[in-house]
């Protein structure tokens, strides 16, 4: 099954000398995730609602500083090797070229709409994170943020002793902090494009003199949700997914079937990234882009990721997937290569990208960042259990017939 049909040719588009204040209002959007930045007809990369939300530039900063370099794809690219784009690269909109030109756009979310009725035989408790990020209804809204952004999550829940009372969103911080009041220079009332418990609009962009500061000394209670969408560790990962459409979120709390106590997170990544399991070999190596090594082949490039896992003692690596994306910038004919390597292991997540000139060199910066990870012990997020073999033969028997 190929994107053809999922696509869509209508999406949001800035050119690079745009102020990011006009590019936030784009974002009222509730359903935009992320819009292009074009330089007249040369695309240049996306900016996203969580990397907006996320940044401190000033509003006047060019939405061109803020361009992300995701991969692009073409309209006959197949589902299941877009979802892994969309995995390697943290991206959920990833956009569809024709002849260098933007084409279109292809969003997870239509993904997801896609494969829905296939994703019966794998479970939530196949896919989720048992490790639950949380909060409580006392600590300070600038407590729940840094926990947020150090954790690289949107969604918060918030757990009163054993009982699971709200949610609290990243763009519900930015937004709470930056409405209403006087704005310093720069501000404007375009919105943050966050999705508040009312889902409207709540004011600017600009930074709050003095006002911040104490928003955020504000306990989490004044802001959370009291709505929390939850799913069973047993549902099946379609029930998952019309579940978020169909309350217009991203996340679900995982419960125990018996008890109903949560005991952790899924969201639509990790339904994303069910798409990309191998039915065989669980540790091999996934390269995108082998083609533009020099000097490696798939085969050094596995000896190179054993080499840089193995120095840590008792850890297994479940899943090793490496992007290796070309630009058109050079030096001295080299082109300018962006290398991620993400490892899903039995301790977690770690993910590192590395920049230089030529493939080869990108990838051991990469790796070389990976190990730093590794000796810190940060990771991003708890490992997925894979789905068992029966599961999976039902789940990709479509790929292999479409």
């Amino acid at each position: 099954m190929d994107i053809s049909e999922i696509l869509s040719t209508k999406f949001t588009e800035f050119d690079i000398g745009t102020p990011l204040s006009k590019v936030a209002g784009a974002f009222e959007n509730q359903e935009l995730d992320a819009v292009v930045v074009t330089d007249g007809d040369e695309y240049r990369g996306v900016v996203s609602r969580r990397q907006l939300a996320s940044s401190s530039n000033q509003p006047s900063a060019k939405v061109g500083s803020q361009a992300q370099h995701v991969p692009t794809v073409e309209r006959t690219e197949d589902v299941r090797e877009v979802a892994r784009l969309m995995i390697g690269s943290d991206a959920k909109t990833l956009p569809v070229l024709d002849e260098e030109r933007i084409f279109g756009v292809v969003t997870a979310d239509a993904i997801l709409e896609a494969v829905r009725p296939f994703l019966d035989a794998v479970t939530v408790e196949d896919a989720y994170s048992p490790k639950l990020v949380s909060t409580t209804p006392e600590a300070t809204i600038g407590k729940a943020l840094n926990v947020l952004r150090e954790s690289g999550i949107a969604h918060l829940p918030v757990i009163d002793g054993d009982d699971l009372v709200g949610m609290v969103s990243l763009y519900d911080v930015i937004e709470f902090t930056t409405r209403g009041g006087s704005k310093s220079q720069g501000g404007s009332s375009g919105s943050f494009g966050g999705r508040g418990r009312s889902g409207g609009s709540h004011g600017g962009f600009g930074a709050r003199e003095g006002d911040s500061d104490r928003m955020l000394d504000l306990p989490v209670r004044n802001l959370m949700s009291d709505a929390v969408v939850t799913v069973r560790r047993s549902a099946p990962l379609d029930e998952v997914v019309e579940t978020m459409f169909e309350h217009e979120v991203s996340s679900l709390v995982v419960t125990a079937d018996q008890t109903g106590d949560p005991v952790g997170i899924i969201t639509k990544t990790d339904v994303i990234e069910a798409l990309t399991w191998e039915r065989d070999d669980r540790n091999a190596v996934q390269v995108f882009g082998l083609d533009l090594l020099e000097g490696m082949d798939y085969d050094d490039v596995s000896a190179l990721i054993e080499s840089v896992t193995s120095k840590y003692g008792e850890m297994s690596v479940i899943k090793t997937s490496i992007e290796l994306q070309e630009h058109k910038e050079q030096s001295r004919g080299v082109p300018l290569v962006l290398a991620r390597i993400r490892l899903v292991t039995d301790r977690g997540y770690f993910t590192a990208d590395g920049e230089g000139y030529g493939a080869t060199h990108a990838l051991r910066l990469a790796a070389n960042a990976v190990e730093r990870q590794l000796l810190k012990g940060k990771t991003y997020g708890q490992s997925k259990k894979q789905s068992d073999a029966e599961s999976q033969e039902h789940l990709y028997g479509w790929w292999l017939s479409g």
